[in-house]
């Protein structure tokens, strides 16, 4: 007997599913041109900022972080602090964290059409380290 085109839908839909209940960072980075390479930075050691220091620091980059949305904070900071220690940073300083809206899921057959807005949270930190260092 040969499964039907349903049955074949379904199982290739299953594990997309249970992939899309995990909660997942996607983290990336841009290097400064003309910054001097460092050395990767101990990721504990990596301070979260929320506005820049007034200690004499220079700045190594960008780090751009996008949660899904069941993502803890601990997951987020974490991320964080790898990425930023991995570029060698001293400290990240975050200056944009918002939600916004980066399309529509459509749902329904031809002649009834349901649209919902699909948000994403993006964050962005600049990160620094001191000079000195």
């Amino acid at each position: 007997m040969r499964p039907s085109r349903r049955t074949f839908a379904l199982l290739l839909l299953l594990p997309a599913l249970a992939l899309s209940g995990c909660a997942t960072v996607q983290v990336s980075s841009e290097r400064y041109i003309g910054v001097p390479q460092a050395v990767p930075t101990n990721p504990a050691s990596v301070e979260i900022l929320r506005k820049e220091p007034t200690r004499p620091h220079f700045q190594v980059g960008e780090v751009f972080l996008s949660p899904s949305p069941d993502t803890s904070v601990d997951s987020i900071e974490k991320a964080l602090r790898a990425e930023s220690a991995r570029l060698g940073a001293d400290a990240a300083v975050v200056v944009r964290d918002r939600t916004k809206r980066v399309g529509t899921y459509i749902s329904g057959s031809w002649w009834v059409r349901y649209h919902a807005p699909v948000y994403s949270r993006q964050i962005v930190a600049v990160a620094i380290r001191y000079d000195g260092h």
